[in-house]
């Protein structure tokens, strides 16, 4: 039998992309998952495609912090208590630094990293209690920083970094903390980056079929809390480029330099 059966699994954003994929894996394992997103109709589909299945859905916002303890309320109120907590939902952006209005980076921020701080507050003291698991869904832009994402990168740093924080201060409580960075993953999240204006582009201009799929991401990402690791980098792009970055680091600004540009314009 699962370990996983009967666990209540918290998982920002399942409605779509890798957050979906993690909702599919923990319900297939015989937990109790409690989702959020921001999209009410994704939600809905969600739940009609699990009429049977111990799944709870609830609109949320994670950048507000009312909406958040709003969520982790409503999980304790149907299961009780809170086992895993999986900081997924995110956001991604696309311009130059010298041409983005602030207001786009502080919605990185407040989505990216304060989303995952206010759930992880609220839902402490029952992980704590469990002796459970938190993750963090970072990126490798946190180790790395990427032009054309000054603010998901800073969020990411951001986010790495709070969470060895909080790792090292829940070592004798048993909670584990896991922080997972992958590198380019098929998903929603570069159809819907932000603009300079901080409005969502609505295209990609990555080639989304050679990437790992979000299923595959999902995949990872379970074993990675299954075995309760420490930190978990995906793809070997993305643990050469954590590599390059720590030990040859002006090597790794000229190769992400070319990536992204080409004549001296941003074109991914």
């Amino acid at each position: 039998m699962s370990q996983f059966k009967n666990k209540v699994v918290v998982i920002t954003g399942g409605s779509e992309g890798i957050g979906r994929a993690l909702v599919d894996i923990f319900l297939q394992r015989g937990a109790k998952v409690a989702t959020c997103s921001r999209n009410f109709d994704k939600l809905y589909l969600l739940q009609t495609q699990y009429p049977d299945m111990p799944l709870l859905t609830h609109t949320a916002d994670i950048s507000k912090e009312n909406e958040c303890n709003s969520f982790i309320q409503k999980v304790i109120k149907v299961h009780g208590s809170i086992d895993i907590l999986i900081n997924n939902a995110g956001i991604s952006m696309r311009a130059l630094f010298e041409d983005t209005e602030i207001e786009t980076l502080r919605k990185l921020m407040d989505v990216n990293f304060w989303g995952a701080v206010y759930c992880t507050k609220f839902a402490l003291p029952f992980l704590i209690q469990n002796q459970g698991v938190i993750v963090g869904v970072s990126s490798i832009a946190g180790f790395r920083g990427l032009p054309g994402r000054s603010g998901y990168s800073a969020s990411k740093f951001a986010l790495n970094g709070w969470l060895e924080s909080i790792r090292t201060e829940l070592v004798e409580t048993g909670v584990s903390v896991v922080t997972v960075c992958p590198g380019f993953t098929s998903s929603n999240i570069r159809k819907v980056a932000l603009n300079k204006d901080a409005k969502p582009e609505a295209e990609t201009l990555m080639k989304e079929e050679k990437m790992m799929s979000a299923e595959e991401c999902a995949g990872h990402i379970f074993e990675a809390i299954d075995k309760r690791k420490r930190t978990l980098i995906l793809t070997t792009q993305g643990k050469e480029a954590v590599y390059l970055n720590r030990f040859l680091p002006a090597i790794a600004d000229k190769l992400v330099r070319k990536f992204y540009f080409k004549n001296n314009k941003l074109i991914k």
